[in-house]
């Protein structure tokens, strides 16, 4: 008759082990955990940390008004709005923005640069250009697609 074969499982200490793994970590994680602490104290001294913890106390109170106000019609307008803003947002070129952006800029530089208000004739001949011609289309474009929308 065959004799069974004794087994006897290898008892872990758990506890041994995450006080081995904690004693390695500053050795190998001395960078990750000087950053760490770096964020912290900068949460500390900007004072999130005091933000974090009222937030983590009232969770209920905050909880319970951003549900009723989710009830709302205005709340639900107003995560729709969100969404659509973020859908819009998704939906542009980050080269057309970032072009938008710099001549905003430039344009924000030239009017202080003004001493005073163009003239009409100025205003007349700056729209004349072929620049000025383009941009004002693209506008009327989508002034004639907002007049579209809100005639439905």
């Amino acid at each position: 008759m065959a004799k069974p074969i004794a087994f006897k499982p290898i008892t872990v200490d758990f506890k041994a082990d995450l006080q081995r793994r904690l004693e390695k970590a500053p050795d190998e994680h001395a960078a990750a955990l000087l950053a760490a602490y770096d964020v912290l104290e900068a949460a500390y001294d900007e004072g999130l940390l005091d933000i974090l913890h009222g937030m983590i106390a009232s969770k209920d109170t905050i909880i319970t008004t951003l549900s009723r106000f989710a009830r709302e019609p205005e709340g639900i307008a107003g995560i729709r709005n969100l969404l659509t803003a973020a859908k819009i947002l998704t939906e542009l070129d980050p080269q057309l923005l970032d072009h938008v952006s710099k001549v905003m800029a430039k344009a924000t530089e030239e009017h202080k640069r003004e001493q005073t208000p163009p003239s009409l004739f100025q205003l007349a001949k700056r729209a004349n250009s072929e620049d000025s011609r383009r941009g004002l289309s693209f506008m009327t474009m989508v002034l004639s697609g907002l007049g579209r929308s809100l005639k439905s």
